[in-house]
């Protein structure tokens, strides 16, 4: 039901194509007015472009500057075809992975992308799952539990309604703790389309009625006048939206230098751009503003835990991963999350407890450790523990427990070794210089920085100086520095999502977890579409 599916690098070099049975029309034409329309304008905010008679998907891998479009008929409704796209991109580019890291385009001319085999099994496997189910036959009104309702049974006393207000929230946990397996779940917000268009149509009335002040003539002239684009912006348009817009950013918690920045880019982006018909600056700048804020939040690299772990469980080593972060934001608590999720995947953990400063900080892994091994008994996994804490007590050198938690992890053949580090304040400088010890010695596979959804100002000078204290004190070259974040209670701040674009923004890594309330599954992977909807949300 295809018609094409092409992958061809930003360059514009076609590594691979498809094309569906009779189909007799070339798909360059679709593709270039996607690649004029939408690639080249920046206009990436949504996946999907039609073109004549055809719909076309498309996912963009920025790792390796490669572009993946699939073309089908608009009558058609295909409901695989979003998973079938990354399916199908993460295939490509772990088959060919080697290939892709060469870059440049003599290298994409002379290598040769057999892809067909594997592309007409995911093809096959995408359908199958995307088949309708035969149509349930629907009750009528005797059979419905409304037919035994009466009306005695819908009073409600307020005792009753409190215990099944309890009931539900016993349920609720309950199922918090189901299955974890496979990729996390992500982050998502609640947001109405049609809301926003309303917000807007109201913003465009408004604006018209203030300008037209000669009647009722006047008042719609007015309001065409506002709306008609084939226009050259300039600053002086943008400025007044602009302050909104910035206002609006530090008001759901972006920091205040970040707002600017991200403002000014903008303004630069757009001024002299030629505005498209029927719309306004203040739509135009938002949805400019949109885009640029998914791009931020959506990862330069891949980031895939899971995957990696099974390489390096491939080449008999550990992967490492070390938690870094101020006090008090859920180090040890959100790396409980972690163990669980990587425990319900099949995969052995060892814990190391660095943190020999904090009191209590080793008995609340080891009450961790329990919990974990509990919901995983040793009798079911041929009698090991899927969890264990190597600890050294209190008062150590933090590089040097994680050296020997890491050797004994190699020996006794853990899949992860999860490295807990003590709190800092990024200006303590003896504290930083002992992280960046830690860092360099032993080397780990990731280096986490374990944040705040709460900060907003603060969230700059601590990522900036933490990294900074790492290149510092780094005895290389090319100093390790932060690799991913951790943002943590993030079930506490409602719509004010900036910490994550400022996080991001500064660091350029991605948001590798969300913590989102205090169970073991109460974690997330970031859902970069829902939180700038959550973020541009009035």
């Amino acid at each position: 039901m295809l018609d094409f599916f092409a992958i061809f690098s930003k360059g514009g070099i076609v590594l691979w194509c498809f094309q569906g049975a009779g189909v007799t029309e070339p798909f360059a034409g679709p593709v270039n007015a996607l690649i004029r329309s939408v690639i080249l304008q920046e206009r990436s905010g949504s996946n999907s472009f039609t073109h004549n008679a055809l719909s076309l998907k498309y996912k963009l891998d920025n790792e390796f500057e490669l572009v993946f479009v699939v073309g089908f008929q608009r009558i058609l409704t295909l409901t695989y075809v979003d998973k079938f796209i990354d399916d199908v991109q993460l295939h490509f580019r772990d088959r060919y992975k080697n290939e892709l890291e060469q870059k440049g385009a003599m290298k994409f001319l002379l290598n040769d992308f057999e892809f067909e085999d594997d592309f007409k099994s995911l093809l096959r496997d995408a359908e199958e799952s995307g088949r309708v189910r035969n149509p349930v036959a629907m009750r009528n009104f005797t059979e419905s539990q409304k037919s035994q309702k009466t009306v005695k049974s819908m009073i409600e006393s307020k005792g009753e309604s409190k215990n099944k207000a309890q009931g539900g929230k016993k349920n609720k946990n309950h199922m918090q703790l189901e299955s974890m397996k496979g990729d996390l779940l992500d982050v998502e917000y609640e947001s109405s389309e049609e809301e926003e268009e309303e917000e807007e149509e109201k913003v465009v009335v408004a604006e018209a009625s203030k300008k037209g002040s000669g009647g009722a003539f006047g008042g719609m002239f007015s309001m065409l006048k506002g709306l008609v684009g084939s226009k050259s912006l300039t600053r002086d348009d943008m400025e007044s939206v602009l302050d909104k817009m910035r206002d609006h950013l530090i008001a759901k918690n972006v920091a205040a230098d970040i707002a600017s920045q991200l403002c000014e880019s903008i303004a630069k982006k757009l001024e002299g751009k030629v505005m498209g018909t029927f719309t306004t600056v203040a739509s135009t700048v938002k949805q400019a503003l949109q885009d640029s804020l998914v791009q931020i939040l959506q990862p330069k690299r891949r980031v895939d835990i899971l995957r990696d772990v099974l390489e390096a469980r491939a080449q008999r080593k550990p992967f490492i991963i070390t938690f870094c972060g101020v006090n008090g934001v859920g180090k040890s608590t959100n790396l409980a999350k972690i163990s669980f999720w990587l425990i319900e995947n099949g995969y052995t953990v060892l814990i190391a407890a660095c943190d020999t400063f904090r009191a209590g900080a080793v008995e609340q892994l080891r009450t961790h450790q329990r919990r974990l091994n509990s919901l995983h008994p040793p009798e079911q996994n041929g009698g090991r523990p899927m969890v264990q804490l190597f600890e050294k007590g209190y008062g150590k050198d933090a590089a040097g427990i994680a050296m020997e938690a890491i050797a004994y992890a190699r020996n006794q053949g853990f899949d992860v070794v999860l490295v807990d580090t003590a709190g800092r304040m990024q200006d303590n400088a003896p504290l930083m210089t002992a992280l960046a010890k830690l860092i360099a010695v032993n080397t780990p596979d990731l280096v986490l920085f374990v944040g705040e959804a709460l900060v907003g100002n603060e969230a700059v000078d601590q990522l900036v100086k933490f990294n900074q204290a790492l290149a510092d004190h780094s005895m290389s070259d090319k100093p390790r520095l932060i690799d991913g974040i951790v943002l943590t209670k993030f079930d506490t701040i409602d719509d004010k999502v900036g910490a994550a674009i400022s996080m991001t923004y500064i660091t350029g890594q991605p948001i590798v977890f969300v913590g989102t309330g205090q169970t073991y599954n109460d974690l997330r992977s970031l859902n970069a579409r829902a939180v700038v909807n959550a973020l541009m949300k009035a």
